[in-house]
């Protein structure tokens, strides 16, 4: 029972051991990994096997996870996502004015040709009234179409999230990769939104991105056409990528792909140096990226139920599943901090990519509400 495994994460936290329980997009299923000790592992070479948490920089090494124990439970997907009503945050006049001269600094930068596009973020901080582990079991039964997690580290820190993006999912050499970008309000009754020209212009950044750093890593590499999706009370513009990578490459290919346009900018050189140089907070692991790293799946090699001596036959495939860690909150004694930003081109407007920020941080305020 999903009780009984956040009981288990309990006694992990009280006795300040590393745990984390996360369950995939579109699958009733908690999985949860625990380690035995506090030791804090990096990852060096991406051939290592665990649940790695990375941040947005390289400056610091991947986390990983031993996966000392493993779990997993089903459980039930309400019939309706839950639609907790929009949370006011305190109206903070300076922070508003401060993030729009900061976009309007983007706009300039870009606009001299140094950049085509530059992601801004932001942070803020929210006072925590009720248990963090009912605030997990809100998150599941709100975003069951997202990557929902809680992590805990000891050395690290407490973070919570639910993000639509994939950074990299593997089977084998096969991957899946993909281009997210764009962002409106989900309207009542709506099927569809409106995408404006800067809106399909910034995702097609994302995607020619991706697509070229792809062309000497991979084969068979195929662009789907862009796809408009739904994350919780936002829509968002996807393209889906898949191929082969070359043996021996997965580092390369992931060191390639992160960070990606969609959290840092174009190009990485210029939009970095910007992040790092006007910010003015350190992201941390806000938009770097978690997931299962080699994990082994067995998997039959025979369906077909006619040839019932051939599927005894099974093999094991080696398998990750990496998300890039939007939509997400960090628990700082008793308050938390949540982490928003938004896609800076040649054509934003500043006082609509506030706006921006302020809607995507619902995500997270939604569940804080008692």
């Amino acid at each position: 029972m999903v009780a009984d495994l956040i009981a288990r994460a309990k006694i992990q936290l009280k006795k300040e051991l590393p745990f984390v329980l996360y369950s995939k997009p579109k699958e009733a299923v908690l999985n949860a990994v625990f380690q035995a000790d506090n030791t804090l592992h990096e990852v060096v070479d991406y051939t290592e096997q665990g649940f790695v948490f990375a941040p947005f920089l390289d400056r610091k090494s991947p986390v990983l996870l031993k996966a000392d124990e493993v779990s997993k439970v089903t459980f039930e997907v309400p019939l309706q996502q839950a639609t907790a009503p929009i949370q006011e945050v305190s109206s903070n006049p300076d922070e508003e004015q401060r993030y729009i001269e900061l976009v309007q600094k983007a706009i300039l930068e870009i606009q001299s040709g140094n950049c085509k596009k530059i992601v801004l973020s932001r942070t803020i901080h929210v006072s925590l009234d009720k248990p963090i582990f009912v605030v997990f079991k809100e998150l599941l039964n709100t975003y069951s179409n997202a990557f929902c997690y809680l992590w805990y580290h000891p050395k690290v820190g407490l973070w919570l999230g639910a993000t639509p993006e994939i950074l990299v999912k593997t089977s084998g050499l096969n991957f899946t990769t993909m281009s997210l970008a764009g962002t409106q309000n989900k309207e009542a009754g709506q099927e569809r939104p409106d995408w404006s020209s800067k809106e399909l212009r910034e995702q097609q950044y994302v995607t020619d991105y991706i697509a070229g750093i792809l062309a000497h890593r991979a084969t068979d590499v195929l662009v789907n056409d862009v796809e408009t999706i739904s994350a919780g009370h936002l829509w968002h513009l996807r393209s889906k990528i898949t191929g082969r990578f070359y043996k021996g490459m997965f580092k390369d290919l992931i060191t390639a792909l992160h960070p990606t346009p969609a959290v840092c900018g174009l190009p990485l050189g210029g939009s970095r140096r910007f992040i790092l140089e006007n910010e003015n907070y350190q992201r941390t692991y806000y938009t770097g990226f978690l997931g299962e790293l080699n994990f082994k799946k067995e998997t039959a090699r025979n369906r077909n139920r006619k040839n019932q001596e051939n599927s005894a036959y099974r093999s094991v495939v080696t398998t990750s599943e990496l998300f890039v860690n939007l939509r997400c909150m960090q628990k700082v004694k008793d308050s938390v901090i949540i982490y928003v930003g938004g896609g800076i081109t040649a054509d934003s407007e500043p006082r609509s990519e506030w706006s921006e920020t302020e809607s995507k941080a619902q995500t997270m305020l939604r569940l804080l509400a008692t």
